[in-house]
């Protein structure tokens, strides 16, 4: 699918509502972003995020594998080019400069028919690695089903239920917006 006419299927409003909705009731920060270019034409990564080993990386990426022959090559996967992508613009985007490290990004790139689902370390750390890969088929569904924003806004939900029980509001305490609410593209 092409970029503009997937953005032109999304209901903006709606996604910012989610993401507000979803950090009202915690003090971690939630992203989307989308890509208008195909993941695998993606430079190799000198991430220093994305760059560390597998299950120990200080962001967590999952994105659905539908692809027994992408498994099977990591190097050269549309898994592994999206979760690149999306590393780096988790980095360009500032969300590893979050104050507990709580930050998720819903990174999607309809040129690719791809998308990927980052949490930062603070978050990873609470949720561990089902977690993401539970959001990530949550938004197939959808996505699958041509409701592209039924599918972030049902990501975004399940991220801010996560953040709410790991990282809820405290009484009393002012929460600042780390980040924008708007959804991005690049």
């Amino acid at each position: 699918m092409q970029t503009r006419s997937f953005l032109d299927t999304l209901d903006h409003e709606r996604i910012v509502k989610a993401i507000q909705d979803a950090e009202a009731r915690s003090r971690g920060e939630v992203r989307v972003h989308v890509s208008k270019q195909a993941v695998q034409d993606a430079q190799p990564n000198t991430s220093p995020v994305a760059a560390v080993q597998p299950n120990t990386s200080p962001v967590a990426a999952v994105q659905p594998n539908t692809s027994p022959v992408a498994a099977a090559q990591p190097n050269t996967s549309p898994v592994a080019a999206v979760e690149t992508a999306a590393a780096r613009q988790f980095e360009a985007l500032g969300m590893t400069r979050t104050a507990e490290r709580n930050g998720v990004l819903l990174f999607v790139a309809p040129v690719s028919q791809t998308f990927a689902v980052i949490g930062d370390e603070g978050i990873h750390a609470r949720c561990g690695p089902d977690f993401w890969k539970d959001v990530a088929a949550a938004m197939e569904t959808d996505f699958r089903a041509g409701r592209y924003t039924d599918g972030i806004v049902k990501g975004v939900a399940r991220v801010g239920e996560a953040l709410a029980t790991h990282f809820p509001r405290e009484a009393g305490t002012a929460d600042t917006n780390e980040l924008s609410d708007e959804v991005t593209e690049d």
